[in-house]
């Protein structure tokens, strides 16, 4: 099985930590290399650009792809459900949670553009025409789309277009060239794509639980600790765990009392106030671990 990713720009290292922590660990060899190896025998990564990521993927020269929703909105049709996906559809797999951006409507701050009717039978420069076609015929808004290769920012100030459809994480860019947004036309983040004749192969199967394994450790902490029997109840009332927490016997404290060692998944935003509570109920001997893969 082969999967595309990005082989180079902001994408690119946090999709190898990814598949690193997931298990897949890539035997690179050679800088700039196309492909290389995993430790699975039977996954290989090729490194493409991340907007060619869809094109590979729906032509079978990869399996899967990770690239941003943008990206693969723009080269065609996706979907969540393969039910619903033709031959040349992507499915949409999973949603790996970097790589966040919008792709907005942007208009100049001074100009006479203050909503997306406004540009009835008017001009938008883009990068992306066919996301942007796509979002006007879903307004119902008729206008002309000019595709650019770069500074689309500028467009509007050459009167090259009215408006500009692009991508935005921060709107730094978009105030420093007095461009106001109109309107959201799509959020996009890093996915995970699959042709919909490969999303229910057993090593794809195998490849997204790993990565989701890796997307539900983020966040959280494993805690262990002891705990007296005669206290376990309030014990589990601070930490009610993932499911509840694990209990098993131990042996007795040096004063004879019953003991049992508890442990238990928490949230990493809740894990210094849960410490507290526990030792207020009588916990000792408290471990707080990173948990790099949680399979639910």
């Amino acid at each position: 099985m082969r999967i595309a990713v990005p082989n180079k720009g902001r994408l690119h290292e946090p999709t190898l930590s990814l598949l690193e922590r997931a298990g897949l660990h890539v035997e690179e060899t050679a800088d700039r290399q196309l492909y290389a190896e995993t430790v699975d025998p039977d996954v290989t990564v090729l490194y493409v650009r991340a907007a060619d990521i869809p094109e590979y993927v729906r032509d079978g020269a990869a399996d899967l792809g990770v690239t941003g929703l943008d990206q693969a909105a723009e080269s065609g049709g996706v979907v969540s459900d393969p039910a619903d996906a033709s031959d040349d559809d992507l499915v949409d797999v999973l949603d790996l949670g970097y790589g966040s951006c919008r792709l907005v409507l942007a208009a100049p701050e001074d100009g006479d553009v203050e909503t997306v009717e406004d540009l009835t039978g008017r001009t938008i420069a883009t990068e992306f025409p066919t996301v942007t076609r796509s979002y006007l015929e879903r307004v119902g808004v008729d206008a002309d789309v000019v595709t650019v290769t770069g500074a689309t920012e500028l467009t509007p100030h050459v009167e090259m277009a009215d408006a500009i459809v692009d991508i935005t994480s921060t709107g730094t860019t978009l105030k420093v060239n007095r461009l106001a947004v109109i309107d959201d036309v799509l959020d996009s983040s890093v996915r995970l794509f699959a042709r919909p004749d490969v999303v229910s192969d057993p090593k794809v199967e195998q490849v997204v639980t790993a990565f989701e394994s890796v997307l539900a450790a983020d966040g959280r902490r494993y805690l262990m600790m002891n705990a007296p029997t005669d206290r376990l109840e309030e014990v589990k009332d601070v930490i009610p765990g993932l499911g509840g927490p694990t209990v098993m016997d131990v042996e007795a404290d040096a004063e004879g009392n019953g003991m049992v060692a508890v442990h238990a998944v928490v949230e990493e935003r809740d894990a210094f106030a849960t410490i507290s509570e526990l030792k207020a109920v009588g916990a000792s001997g408290i471990l707080v671990t990173e948990i790099e893969r949680l399979v639910e």
